[in-house]
């Protein structure tokens, strides 16, 4: 099949959505496109995952709906906005009162609407920081892989001014993340995203860390013997004010932004909109500032390492079980994107202890995860399936290499629900050997990768572990394959079908051409081809002359024509009902194509066989799959045996009852004896109207 260019992907998205007056706002993450819809019941679901280049939907609460795309989602977001029609953005209405009061009564609607709206903020205060997150990881697993084969001592106390600045490369994003998050934070709940930042830079300034354990004035520090932990205490304005390096801390600015946005809003309201630009940021800091030092910072801190400790007792007490529960946890929590708080607790850890215990385990998940793909890549080679090994290809490098495994799961596991369990096999096989060799640390945030491998200790454990989880996952995929039986054997007959079209022969099974076609194609010959262009025996019209003048074949409906490689029909892309063109119709309107007699109407009315004077067979096919809507809104205007000349009209269709049935609406026409002609030449990429030339028969 061939692949739509990206414009045609875009506009095939937007309509999908609901078209441009029904996005109120579009964003884009590391692989998601993240729509904002004005109602969400339009988004045609099922039309968009079966979009070559969309990996699946995500829907969600508050008509926010996303649409995986992986890697090449910046791009995808591009050719969307760049299209004539979002030349705005996006389509924010005047609402009436009576609107906006229902809006707020929707925002609750769902029981677990709230808890949708928790962790996208928790998401979208990560999600940003995918990138630097991973650049940061990847220099750390360089420097710790130069440490293992002795160049030099990573975590020296004296080390060079050269290996103080590489570490600085990677520290910056770790120290500073608390700022970074804070920003994020402020953006998705709509506030001065630089006000969220500066509140939070203003407890890591070196003024305020440089006041930790020093000798100034009304800062109090206090040694605990047992614990060899010391504590500085700032009086400040007469109160007592706790001092911590929030360097890392995610928690913090989780916390402070959300009270920020009451404050924000609240002052919004307070200050007239000309004045606003000064006195609400400024009132914003003078407020949280103080209240971030005093209040919200100490109990962020207390909030992340009590969960820190809590997991870690777990660890120490049941490490088996730990192990075990993290790895089969993730495949769970990735896809609805409730893994960000996993991960945040990561970076406490390496803050607090020095170190963490839960990136281990989650490595069992991962290669879990990119071993099941790897057995579908194997078996995609082995059965000759392109489409899926350029899919798999590409989701196992992103995995490998970048230790991302979002691309295996919506372009793979998620669309199959055999890999899961398969996949589910491996979790718990590596989790356990993580669990029986006593646990796998790192005193680095990283990607749980090949290339940071280095970065684990003890090293040797953790890729034993890993290897298990992969290979595990990989041969129960391959050996007992991510399709049933019968799934296998309709895949293969369609490949070889495509594979025979492709070299000019049609070698379909009668089986993969449904019965309403088989119907359709006994209207005189069959659409059997034969090699060099020569007319197949008892075909009709053989004994016309070769060269002759091109027969044209207008448009049946109005609207765009596309290539047969491009409709999600196995059997038409083939070619295996011959050649032709799709039209993704403008309206409901068909008219015969071409004069001739209707050898054949069906009776659901999705489909007309016409027959020209001179023996070319052409078939008219409303919509994919439409046969099952028994007719269902096909308004028939014609009956078979009858004489036709173009234009003449053959049927109304409601369209929106086709889309609401779940079906595509495009319209194809093809020539049934493609074989017996000299050439046939569709002429796709344009916008017509019903009537338009738009294939081209030569004998």
């Amino acid at each position: 099949m061939n692949t739509p260019t990206p414009e045609m992907l875009a506009e095939k998205i937007l309509r999908g959505v609901g078209g441009p007056e029904n996005i109120e706002s579009l964003t884009h993450c590391a692989t998601r496109l993240r729509f904002q819809l004005h109602d969400g019941s339009k988004a045609d679901q099922a039309a968009l995952d079966a979009l070559d280049g969309v990996m699946g939907t995500v829907p969600q609460s508050g008509d926010r709906f996303q649409i995986v795309i992986g890697g090449a989602v910046a791009g995808v977001y591009s050719d969307i906005m760049n299209l004539p029609s979002m030349t705005g953005g996006g389509t924010p209405r005047p609402q009436s009162d009576a609107e906006v009061k229902a809006e707020i009564r929707a925002k609750g609607r769902g029981r677990f609407a709230w808890l949708d709206n928790f962790f996208e903020y928790l998401s979208d205060s990560f999600r940003p920081l995918l990138g630097v997150l991973l650049g940061a990881s990847l220099i750390i697993a360089i420097a710790s892989m130069l440490d293992a084969f002795g160049v030099v001592d990573f975590r020296a106390a004296d080390k060079s001014a050269t290996w103080v600045f590489v570490d600085s490369m990677w520290r910056s994003v770790l120290y500073f993340l608390p700022i970074m998050v804070a920003y994020n934070a402020a953006k998705k709940l709509k506030i001065d995203p630089w006000v969220g930042a500066t509140v939070m830079a203003a407890v890591m300034t070196p003024n305020f860390t440089g006041m930790i354990g020093s000798k100034t004035p009304g800062v109090t520090t206090t040694t605990n013997a047992t614990l060899g932990t010391s504590e500085s205490v700032a009086h400040v304005f007469g109160l007592p004010m706790q001092l911590n390096d929030y360097g890392g801390q995610v928690f913090v600015p989780l916390l402070m932004v959300a009270l920020l946005a009451l404050v924000y809003k609240g002052l919004k309201r307070v200050f007239p909109e000309n004045v606003q630009m000064v006195f609400v940021p400024f009132f914003s800091m003078l407020i949280m500032i103080p209240m971030t030092a005093f209040l919200i910072g100490p109990m962020g801190i207390w909030a992340g390492n009590g969960l820190g400790t809590g997991l870690s007792w777990l660890n120490g007490n049941a490490p088996i079980v730990f192990a075990i529960v993290i790895p089969l946890l993730y495949p769970f929590l990735v896809p609805l994107g409730l893994h960000w708080p996993l991960n945040a607790l990561m970076l406490v850890n390496i803050n607090t202890l020095g170190y963490d215990f839960i990136q281990g385990p989650m490595g069992a998940w991962n290669f879990a995860c990119f071993g099941a793909t790897a057995g579908v890549l194997l078996l995609s080679i082995r059965h000759r399936e392109k489409d899926m090994r350029q899919t798999a290809t590409g989701a196992l490098a992103a995995g490998l290499l970048g230790g991302i495994s979002e691309p295996s799961l919506y372009g793979i596991h998620l669309r199959f629900k055999r890999i899961y369990p398969r996949m589910l096999a491996g979790c718990l096989v590596g989790g356990l050997i993580v669990g029986i060799l006593g646990g796998v640390d790192t005193k680095a945030f990283a990607f749980t990768s090949l290339l940071t491998i280095p970065v684990f200790d003890p090293m040797i454990k953790y890729i034993i572990a890993i290897s298990a989880a992969f290979f595990t996952s990989m041969a129960l995929v391959y050996f007992s394959d991510y399709r049933t039986k019968e799934e296998r054997a309709q895949v293969n007959d369609e490949r070889d079908a495509a594979e025979a079209a492709a070299k000019g022969e049609v070698a379909v099974p009668a089986r993969t051409v449904p019965a309403e076609e088989r119907e359709l194609v006994a209207v005189g010959a069959a659409p059997a081809v034969a090699t060099g262009g020569s007319a197949s025996a008892g075909s009709v019209g053989a004994d016309v002359p070769a060269a002759r003048k091109g027969l044209e074949l207008a448009a049946p409906v109005a609207g765009r024509v596309i290539g047969l490689g491009e409709v999600e029909d196995p059997v038409f892309a083939s070619r295996a009902l011959g050649e032709g063109v799709g039209i993704e119709p403008a309206d409901g309107h068909v008219v015969a194509p071409v004069d001739g007699e209707l050898v054949t109407v069906a009776e659901t009315g999705h489909a007309f066989g016409i027959r020209t004077t001179d023996g070319t067979e052409v078939l008219v096919h409303i919509g994919i799959d439409t046969v099952k809507m028994n007719g269902k809104g096909f308004d028939v205007r014609v009956e078979a045996g009858r004489k036709v000349s173009t234009g003449d009209l053959l049927a109304e269709v409601d369209l929106g009852a086709v889309r609401a049935a779940g079906y595509s609406t495009v319209t194809l026409m093809t020539v049934l004896n493609t074989a017996d002609m000299a050439s046939v030449e569709p002429h796709t990429g344009q916008d017509v109207t019903a009537g338009a030339p738009v294939v081209t028969v030569r004998r």
